[in-house]
């Protein structure tokens, strides 16, 4: 739809990001190394129905750029067994 809101999606997903990073250090990341893979990532705004859809297929919603902090920090143990 035309008049659709965009929605700012990091590409590949952050959570992908964020897990990566963590196994490649061996360590929890910081504050600031969390802050700063959102603040590098790729990312395309994509209209709100095709960004829902994507996590649909995907199986999965992604950790959101505001609260990119307190969502990797509650899920981020699910994602990295």
């Amino acid at each position: 739809m035309a008049d659709e809101p965009l929605v700012i999606t990091p590409m590949p997903p952050l959570v992908v990001l964020l897990a990566h990073h963590e196994k490649q250090k061996g360590a929890p990341l910081t504050e600031a190394e969390v802050l700063s893979i959102r603040d590098r990532a790729v990312c395309i705004a994509l209209p709100r129905s095709d960004a829902r859809q994507m996590a649909e297929k995907r199986g999965y919603e992604d950790v959101s750029l505001e609260n990119v902090w307190q969502e990797w920090n509650a899920i981020r143990k699910q994602v990295l067994e």
